[in-house]
Parts: C-alpha cells; structure tokens; sequence
C-alpha cells in the first residue's frame, strides 16, 4: 500500500481537551480523528451534510488507535490520512503528529456506508473518493 497522506489538517489542543494531568484526554483524539475525516470528505468536494441529504451516511464499525506520545494544552499538531477500499469497507489510515514531527497517534479507522438506512458496498463512495484511495 502506498504510504503517502492525502489530506493533511493543523490543529491545537484546546484547554477543555486535557485532563487533571494536563495532556489531552484519551477520547479526545477520536475526535481529532473524525475532525479530520470530515474536513478531508469537505475539501474532496463531497461532505458529510451532501452526503447525508443523499441519503447516504458513512458509519463507524472499527477503531483501532495507538497512542503514542501525548499532548498537552497549547500544543500544536497535524492530522494527516490515506485512504483505502477493502470490499465494502472504506479504512482510513490516520496519524497525528506533533510540531517536532514526533508520532502522538497512529490510528485505523474503518467505515460502511448506508444508503437509505440500509448497509452496501459503498460504491457511490468509492466513485466519489476515486481518486483519493490508495489500495
């Protein structure tokens, strides 16, 4: 598979996103991770409010996340992914990394598609995000 990231997105801890022991809440990166997917389907031309006034919604069925190296309030970072098609899944490939270019997060993150409420193969989004997968 072709490691190279299609999308990239600068981010920054924000002072609600850490705990009591001041770096960033585990829970927290999943959203950093859905942050990124979302402004990644936006600036493919295909967002996830098109999308869903389609009738078609892209759904979560498995996360995988390492954590790495932690961050703290006022750190900077960048989401970056790739994508691939695996059958009727879509995985998205996913990394954080800190301004010293250091890992914080590696993650995999794999999504159906419903069409009308009901699962498919996801073909309209495979025809949507033809040019971004990497298989």
């Amino acid at each position: 598979m072709n490691k190279d990231y299609i999308f990239s997105l600068p981010m920054k801890v924000r002072d609600y996103e850490v705990d009591s022991e001041g770096i960033v809440n585990n829970a927290i990166y999943l959203h950093y991770l859905e942050h990124t997917r979302h402004e990644f389907c936006a600036a493919a031309g295909f967002s996830f409010r098109d999308m869903h006034a389609q009738g078609i919604d892209p759904v979560l069925s498995r996360v995988v996340i390492d954590y790495k190296t932690p961050l703290g309030l006022g750190d900077e970072m960048v989401s970056k992914l790739r994508l691939s098609r695996k059958g009727a899944r879509f995985v998205f490939y996913q990394d954080i990394y800190n301004t010293a270019g250091a890992l914080v997060v590696k993650a995999e993150v794999s999504v159906v598609c419903l069409e009308h409420g009901r699962l498919t193969r996801g073909d309209c989004l495979a025809k949507a995000f033809e040019a971004y997968l990497n298989d």
